[in-house]
């Protein structure tokens, strides 16, 4: 059994049986700004259990948990949100605790390395580094291999874990993993498309988050006042009961 894989994956599903999986594990309403990122990521998974020659390794690891991380920001309620990463994965025969595990095990071994340095690894298609990226890279290098989008985004989230936050630059590692690309096993071509939408989608989402934040703000601050208008009118009334309570005695 690969690694990251559930043991009935060898059942081939439909996609609607795999919807059906889903909406049985996360019997919830997705609300509208998050449904178009976990739709997508669901037929993707699915399409890619039944690929022959595809291997999730440590790069799609990565590249599967920071896209769902990063697209599923804001998401309410928070308690959801790894029931619904579960779910998109065991529906289509993926093992989410696998996958997170490797996705972990393999940014922390680049951490504390500096970005050239990992660059060398890449370039020699994983000579000295850690076992799960050397692994990855020697998958990428074989003629069997089947790429996906989420790949890209691995090898770019790895890049950034070497590099570091304090010194992020992001166009800067943009083009060094079009330019390692080759190396890896991966299409130019597809890696630099593949980067360009996820940092467009990135930008349209943060975008849409900060909107909806600012939607339901204004929606709390609307009912705060018409709350305490209530109140104000309540002891108004109060008020004007007693006056005139008090001026029938007199």
């Amino acid at each position: 059994m690969r690694k990251g894989r559930a043991k009935h994956l060898s059942d081939r599903k439909t996609i609607a049986d795999s919807k059906r999986a889903f909406n049985h594990d996360f019997p919830h309403v997705i609300p509208s700004l998050y449904r178009r990122t976990t739709d997508e990521l669901l037929v993707e998974l699915h399409l890619l259990s039944h690929q022959k020659h595809f291997h999730p390794d440590a790069l799609f690891a990565i590249g599967l948990s920071q896209v769902f991380d990063v697209f599923t920001r804001g998401y309410r309620p928070e308690a959801h949100v790894k029931t619904l990463f579960d779910a998109l994965c065991r529906s289509c025969g993926f093992d989410p605790n696998a996958l997170r595990k490797q996705a972990q095990k393999t940014l922390e071994s680049v951490r504390g390395h500096d970005l050239e340095e990992v660059q060398g690894w890449i370039q020699q298609q994983g000579k000295g580094a850690p076992e799960a990226l050397a692994q990855a890279l020697r998958n990428a290098g074989s003629t069997t291999f089947h790429y996906s989008r989420l790949m890209a985004v691995g090898l770019l989230s790895l890049l950034a874990s070497a590099q570091g936050d304090e010194s992020f630059d992001p166009e800067k590692l943009s083009q060094i993993a079009h330019e390692l690309s080759e190396s890896v096993g991966f299409s130019k071509a597809r890696v630099e498309k593949d980067l360009n939408l996820y940092k467009s989608n990135l930008e349209k989402m943060a975008q849409a988050v900060e909107l909806t934040e600012q939607i339901l703000e204004s929606e709390r601050r609307k009912r705060e006042q018409k709350e305490s208008a209530k109140l104000n009118t309540g002891s108004s009334d109060q008020m004007s009961q007693g006056v005139e309570a008090y001026s029938n005695i007199s």
